[in-house]
């Protein structure tokens, strides 16, 4: 009979175990070409970020803007960035991870172009904020994508080389900023322009493979195995044969998860933990980022050197993601994201404490190179602490109260800088960052296992975590073994 024949395959379909396919796999040109692509969505998510606070003291002068309004305009961009997250979790699931992503991007390319012709405050202001949610998507899905498709082994260290390359789009639009808004009442709109060609991502799309692992949770294994043997006759085409995968495990179909699984207590331990983590990087980070070329310009500095030298301090930030690229799979991700925390918090005090263009530059760097480095560590780290079933939804969900806690972040940086003057905003955004890496110290579980754990495990990407950081710590699951 005809059906007999096919009976073993169906099987092997029905018990895929995407991970462990993907996990043995040598990095080869397939893994290269997918870096590249996700590499250039964060050069431009980089570059666009900043483009208000770059553009902000032109507008300034130009549109008689105040401080109060550049922090309404910032505040209410991270609750942009807020729903932006938010959605793209449910994208992420809904459409697929590739999807999501291109959808994403072209989201904030196409709002960032629409910028070019605002015409006043208000105006600007809404397209930024549709920008920032855009921004904030990709971002999410990006972080998700690339934890389903590399190995376990040198997942966190690919994704900060995606963030080295994408890191750059930052001094990019700093420095094109610098030389481009000063020259004409109209020039400053070509920072707007240039983060719009992030839509460019749809070059990359033929070279993108959907996540097997998203087809696998649909239940869809067929689909599962058709890429997973693309991408396996590609591998093995440039490298030679490949190794046998681990043992397949049966996995049920995940079906819409609604938001309060997320209060399930293995879910709720990293969805708060993860919440900090992202609230004192947003209000650390965007609290100097945002900010620094307006309050130097507004201590004397002219604009051209309040941005030039924003500029050059922005130029750390590529070594800081290679710097994380270095340690995120030889070390405990924990315990580097304590170590940057506190380094970024000492750098950030100095640089609020001098007003020395020479030291300005040098603490501002510093800031820059750890903040980044920060950053690719923890996206690395957030959504290891989801299983398959709760990652795109914890992920999206943590991340974007992080944004969204920035919404009254620049006011309290207004009202610090108005009733207190310029150094109480550096002591402030200080405090953010020690807070976030006390607590990550403290509660924060380790995703790193022994060597002797991984070879029991093997590599089940949703085996729970028995690591601990101390006796509050619970284990929870994890996306590596």
């Amino acid at each position: 009979m005809q059906p007999v024949p096919h009976a073993p395959h169906v099987q092997h379909v029905q018990h895929a175990n995407s991970q462990n396919r993907l996990d043995r796999l040598p990095v080869s040109r397939f893994h290269k070409t997918t870096l590249l692509a996700i590499a250039f969505a964060y050069f431009f998510e980089f570059a666009d970020i900043n483009s208000f606070a770059t553009t902000a003291p032109k507008l300034i002068d130009l549109w008689g803007v105040t401080v109060d309004q550049v922090a309404y305009v910032t505040s209410l961009s991270f609750v942009g960035m807020f729903f932006g997250s938010i959605v793209a979790g449910a994208l992420a699931d809904r459409l697929g991870r590739k999807r999501a992503l291109l959808h994403t991007t072209m989201s904030f390319g196409i709002f960032s172009f629409i910028s070019v012709f605002s015409w006043d405050i208000v105006s600007l202001g809404v397209f930024r904020v549709l920008t920032s949610a855009g921004l904030s998507a990709m971002t999410v899905v990006a972080v998700i994508y690339v934890n389903e498709m590399y190995p376990a082994r040198v997942r966190g260290k690919y994704q900060a080389y995606a963030i080295v390359i994408g890191i750059c789009g930052t001094p990019a639009t700093n420095l094109i900023a610098s030389g481009v808004v000063p020259l004409t009442d109209w020039s400053w709109r070509l920072v707007y322009l240039w983060g719009s060609l992030g839509i460019l991502l749809v070059l990359f799309t033929r070279h993108l493979k959907e996540s097997p692992r998203w087809y696998e949770s649909k239940g869809d294994h067929a689909t599962a195995d058709a890429v997973l043997r693309e991408i396996e006759t590609r591998v093995a085409a440039e490298k030679g044969p490949l190794p046998e995968p681990a043992a397949p495990i049966e996995q049920a179909p995940i079906t819409k998860q609604p938001l309060r699984m997320l209060l399930q207590k293995k879910y709720l331990y990293p969805t708060l933990l993860l919440t900090v983590l992202w609230v004192t990087q947003t209000i650390g980070f965007f609290g100097y980022s945002s900010w620094a070329p307006t309050l130097l310009s507004k201590e004397g500095f002219s604009v051209e050197k309040s941005v030039f030298y924003v500029a050059l301090t922005t130029v750390g930030a590529p070594l800081g993601s290679y710097l994380a690229a270095l340690v995120t799979d030889r070390f405990e991700r924990k315990w580097c994201l304590v170590a940057f925390g506190t380094v970024i918090a000492l750098c950030g005090l100095l640089y609020g404490l001098t007003f020395n263009p020479v030291l300005i530059i040098v603490f501002g760097f510093l800031v820059n190179l750890f903040e980044r480095g920060y950053t690719a560590l923890g996206y690395a780290y957030s959504p290891e602490l989801f299983d398959t079933r709760s990652r795109s939804l914890g992920t999206g969900i943590s991340y974007g109260l992080g944004r969204l806690s920035n919404a009254a972040g620049p006011l309290i940086v207004a009202a610090l800088y108005n009733s207190s003057g310029y150094q109480s905003v550096f002591y402030f955004i200080a405090g953010s960052w020690m807070v976030g890496a006390v607590v990550l110290a403290v509660f924060g579980p380790r995703t790193r296992p022994s060597r002797a754990a991984g070879e029991r495990q093997g590599t089940d990407a949703d085996a729970p975590r028995t690591g601990r950081s101390g006796p509050s710590a619970p284990s929870v699951p994890s996306s590596s073994s």
